[in-house]
């Protein structure tokens, strides 16, 4: 076995843990116990929102640092030498990724909320929701398209490649598509917090997880793998503690608007049907093989959600639409992408006849 397929087999996980495949049932746990928190105990809660550094939350960014750190751990960006080897589907996913999944989001949310649902929606919260939902778009999956890859029988080389170029580009790519789809949203961001959050939750976790990777491999793979699995948990148990006090700020305003979430719910729910099926259906035109089409497709839909709640945390604040709405990002992940899943496993001979 080759350096790099040793390292796309022990960098998936063979199946999704507990937390994993119920994550949409912890996450409304979550949006309960925040509710509860935030009307039982409202001068704690804020207390916390209060501690802040240059806009940061201090709590938070170390959680979401415990959150985004492991999953880094699984990404080796020496597959990018892996790159030309399936360069169709690579290309595909790039497209899709970078030149139409936030800008059919940005359209999808002017739609939706500037219009569909505007009479249901806060006012005061439009342009808010609007950025949250853009900066879900923006942010392409790292971690859990290993895991639909895996379910899909994804070509593990391509997977691994496609998500260290996808992170590779987002170092450069994601502070400017926010910001040139926020101006055209007429949402104003100052550029130096839009920088500060790439830093902080992009550019500075990869530093720390490819330098704890390196020590880890240098120990043997065996250790890495060890690793990997204890302190996988790490990420899922961060990202809950994170929406418990997103929801403790957001208590007030999803019990006087209960419906905000279903209706939030569906131009994500649109854009991921639309981006899947869309870069699906490119690999097939194009001749790829299904086993790189499927992770392309489950790349072009999925999103770094994690980096979404916090970006939308160090921009808008715990209070604000854009928070909820990214949260509402990961509600439905799971379920919509195992139904994504689904589709492409279940269609792999119409795939193959074309």
């Amino acid at each position: 076995m080759t350096t790099a397929a040793a390292t796309a087999r022990a960098t998936q996980p063979a199946s999704m843990s507990l937390f994993e495949r119920y994550l949409t049932v912890w996450v409304f746990l979550c949006i309960v116990a925040g509710i509860v928190l935030g009307q039982l105990l409202p001068s704690p809660v804020q207390a916390i929102g209060r501690m802040e550094v240059a806009r940061v939350n201090l709590p938070v960014g170390v959680l979401i640092w415990v959150m985004i750190i492991p999953m880094l751990l699984k990404v080796d960006f020496g597959a990018l030498a892996q790159v030309r080897s399936h360069w169709r589907g690579i290309g595909v996913t790039l497209f899709v990724n970078w030149a139409v999944k936030p800008f059919s989001m940005a359209l999808l949310g002017w739609i939706f909320v500037r219009h569909v649902f505007a009479d249901w929606l806060p006012a005061d919260q439009a342009d808010s929701y609007i950025a949250g939902l853009i900066l879900l778009a923006a942010a392409p999956c790292t971690a859990m398209v290993f895991v639909w890859s895996r379910l899909t029988g994804g070509h593990p080389l391509f997977t691994l490649s496609q998500v260290a170029l996808n992170d590779t580009i987002m170092v450069f790519a994601f502070a400017p598509i926010v910001a040139l789809l926020l101006g055209l949203s007429s949402i104003v961001v100052p550029w130096d917090t839009l920088i500060t959050s790439v830093v902080l939750y992009i550019v500075i976790p990869v530093v720390i997880a490819q330098a704890w990777r390196k020590v880890l491999l240098g120990k043997g793979q065996a250790a890495f793998d060890a690793a990997i699995e204890k302190i996988g948990p790490w990420s899922i148990t961060a990202l809950l503690a994170t929406l418990v006090l997103l929801f403790a700020f957001q208590g007030k305003a999803i019990i006087d608007q209960p419906l905000v979430i279903a209706m939030l719910a569906v131009p994500i729910l649109i854009q991921v049907v639309f981006n899947s099926g869309l870069a699906y259906w490119l690999n097939r035109r194009l001749g790829e093989a299904h086993n790189v089409a499927c992770p392309s497709a489950l790349i072009g839909a999925s999103n770094f959600f994690e980096l979404a709640v916090a970006a939308a945390i160090s921009l808008f604040g715990f209070e604000s639409g854009a928070a909820l709405a990214t949260v509402v990002g990961v509600l439905i992940e799971v379920p919509v992408m195992l139904l994504v899943v689904k589709v492409v496993n279940q269609s792999k001979g119409w795939y193959e006849r074309g």
